[in-house]
């Protein structure tokens, strides 16, 4: 995959991170850095310019000595390295390398090449710095989490190298590698910017994509098992509505049940006349956990492609402060490692995928509550009721995961703390917000994997694996193939985990 000045897709991160791709620059990327470079080398000479000479954020009053300069970089990166909590986990870590990369090498941050050089051979060699959940505010953008990887760069700090955590330095030592050449303003054009939330924001929406298709997949299952009219999914009652999202999902669901055998036509049971009893025995209509399934899940696509859009548009923009025009010849200082777009496109997101747990944690128990089906036993029991439990204990956990979604879901977007000695009096959150969905987008892994066993003992009971669609019978056979068919109680967890990670790896 080449870096040029076209700009990155959602693809290039899901060949780059998941399939391990490596990434080359193209020689005008370089000429550009290289230029870019050399302007501001030039330019900042008898010019006051933020971070090249002089302090940083309410220390920018003071003015540095030119034998001081290469030592305030350092100063920088080794000060701010203050990250605490869990470690990122490397795939996320290696996105926000590559957002990074992409905006340098857009070449309006004067950086010296050696900048875009190393850090393409980190990500190719998969040697991933060790950064830190908590530390990011995301004003002057994700300053603390960038400095952990800007310190790998200058060679120190720890890195994830072949699985295991190990001193920069002695990975570079058995790798052959140099630190970067720190030149000029290299500390600060590598801490400044949105790269740590919007690489985080990129796989976010990979995972979203993902679990929005395998909630489609359940939903279609479940309205096929309790065999369903077909009419809520209807090209003509969905093109009602105008929202185009709506519409696809309920395409996708019509898709994936085309050859069910399950699924019931209103005109042959309940338009033929032949009802004439005063209380009607079977359902005129589903719960709406079953029938509203393309009006709830319409907007989570319509977020989620407008999460996308934006996430993609911060990834290849120039995030940094000051922005080097070499064209104009100019320097520019601003505000543009703000993080307030990718904050509130996680937020939206957040919800979207809460939304989407309550919807699969409400399907469960649908199944689960013998009463509301009708067709199944409680906790879709296969043993021997009042002796064994079934799904009984696992929906403990998909409703209490659920319920820290719900909670979670508060918006960082308008949680500022203002900090720095109130030069950054309002700020985005926008790392705490990338965070917390990433953590909301597993929860609901968890949900979906425990109603998708759910829905394979369903079928099971029901004898109707030679009825459901073919779509249906895939995803059963994946389930059941990690999954036996247990009348006998079992303990889940570990069962629960396996699915789970069967979801998030799997494409359906």
């Amino acid at each position: 995959m080449t870096i040029d000045k076209e700009g990155l897709n959602l693809q290039d991160f899901y060949d780059v991170v998941f399939s391990e791709k490596e990434i080359s620059i193209d020689d005008s990327v370089l000429k550009t850095v290289q230029d870019s470079f050399d302007f501001l080398t030039e330019f900042s000479e008898n010019k006051i310019i933020y971070g090249v000479n002089t302090g940083f954020g309410p220390m920018a009053q003071y003015k540095i000595e030119d034998s001081k300069r290469i030592q305030l970089q350092y100063n920088l990166i080794r000060s701010h390295a203050s990250g605490t909590g869990n470690l990122i986990p490397p795939k996320y870590v290696k996105a926000a390398m590559l957002a990074r990369l992409n905006t340098l090498a857009i070449g309006k941050s004067g950086v010296h090449p050696s900048v875009i050089e190393l850090m393409t051979t980190l990500v190719n060699r998969d040697i991933i710095p060790v950064v830190y959940e908590h530390g990011g505010v995301g004003a002057s953008g994700d300053l603390v989490q960038l400095a952990h990887i800007s310190l790998v760069l200058i060679g120190e700090g720890e890195v994830i190298y072949k699985g295991e955590q190990k001193p920069t330095s002695e990975v570079f030592k058995t790798e052959n590698l140099q630190p970067i050449t720190v030149a000029l303003r290299e500390g600060l054009a590598l801490m400044n910017g949105t790269s740590i939330m919007s690489g985080v924001g990129i796989l976010n929406t990979i995972y979203t994509k993902r679990l929005l298709n395998w909630v489609v997949s359940c939903s279609s299952a479940i309205n096929e098992i309790v065999k369903a009219y077909d009419d809520h999914l209807s090209l003509e009652l969905n093109e009602a509505k105008k929202h185009s999202g709506q519409q696809k999902i309920a395409k996708q669901m019509r898709d994936h049940l085309q050859d069910s055998t399950l699924s019931r036509k209103r005109e042959h049971h309940l338009y033929n006349g032949k009802v004439t009893d005063a209380v009607i025995e079977e359902k005129v209509q589903e719960y709406y956990s079953l029938r509203c399934v393309p009006q709830i899940l319409g907007p989570v696509l319509d977020t989620l492609q407008n999460v996308e859009k934006i996430v993609l548009e911060e990834v290849n923009s120039a995030n940094d402060n000051p922005i080097v025009d070499v064209e104009k010849q100019q320097v520019y200082h601003g505000g543009n490692f703000h993080g307030d777009y990718i904050s509130l496109e996680m937020d939206k997101l957040k919800l979207v995928v809460t939304k989407m747990s309550m919807l699969a944690e409400r399907q469960l128990n649908y199944l689960l509550n013998s009463k509301l089906n009708g067709i199944l036993p409680p906790f879709v029991n296969l043993g021997e009721l009042g002796l064994n439990y079934g799904m009984q204990g696992v929906q403990f956990t998909a409703v209490s995961t659920t319920a820290e979604n719900q909670t979670l879901s508060n918006p960082m977007y308008v949680h500022s703390i203002p900090n720095n000695n109130d030069n950054q009096d309002i700020v985005s959150m926008g790392t705490n917000a990338a965070l917390l969905t990433k953590k909301v987008i597993e929860n609901t892994f968890e949900v979906v994997a425990i109603e998708l066993i759910t829905v394979v003992q369903a079928i099971e009971y029901l004898k109707i694996q030679g009825e459901v669609s073919s779509k249906t019978k895939k995803m059963y056979d994946e389930i059941r193939a990690i999954v036996p068919a247990f009348k006998e109680d079992e303990v889940m967890y570990p069962y629960v985990k396996e699915v789970k990670e069967h979801l998030i790896n799997s494409e359906i």
